[in-house]
């Protein structure tokens, strides 16, 4: 409560008022500005380009296009060394920026959700809902015919009975008489 006593209100008029003045101010102060804005640039061009006192003399024109072209090949240069050095120190900058990044450390890798989506849903979120593209991965497989395998199989047959039919003397001539 003490702080409510001691704050003292201002009446709108005597706000009204004080708002008034620092506008005055606040324009008689980018009135000054201004003028000096004005005066600078003044100063300036007096300074850096003279006044042109043109002769009647073709001979004395045609030389001061020829300085006038000079000086502004000269600027051109200077203009684009200078922006060559701008570019190369804003490359530098950023790979400095770079470094200090990779050498902060601070780099944090964001933890990867498992997102289960099927091979078409991926392909419709990457292309767009423009595009129907279905992929069945099975329509693309070779067909293997299986009664090759079974034939395989029947041909190898039991193993046991190759066996008896190759223990003793007569299995090892059938074995040779096979072979020849």
């Amino acid at each position: 409560m003490g702080d409510d006593e001691k704050k003292s209100k201002m009446s709108s008029s005597r706000k009204q008022n004080l708002k008034s003045l620092m506008l005055q101010i606040a324009k008689q102060e980018l009135q000054k500005e201004e003028e000096e804005r004005v005066a600078e640039k003044e100063n300036y061009m007096a300074e850096h380009c003279p006044e042109l006192s043109l002769s009647s003399s073709i001979q004395e024109l045609q030389d001061l296009c020829k300085q006038l072209n000079g000086k502004i090949e000269s600027i051109d240069e200077e203009r684009y060394d200078l922006e060559a050095k701008v570019k190369k120190n804003n490359k530098d900058i950023d790979d400095l920026k770079q470094k200090v990044f990779d050498l902060k450390g601070k780099f944090k890798k964001p933890v990867l959700r498992k997102v289960r989506m099927s091979a078409d849903a991926m392909l419709q979120a990457l292309l767009g809902s423009k595009h129907n593209v279905s992929m069945d991965l099975r329509a693309n497989l070779k067909q293997v015919k299986k009664e090759e395998k079974e034939k395989d199989i029947c041909e190898v047959g039991d193993w046991r009975k190759n066996i008896e039919d190759k223990a003793g003397m007569e299995g090892r001539k059938k074995m040779f008489e096979s072979e020849a």
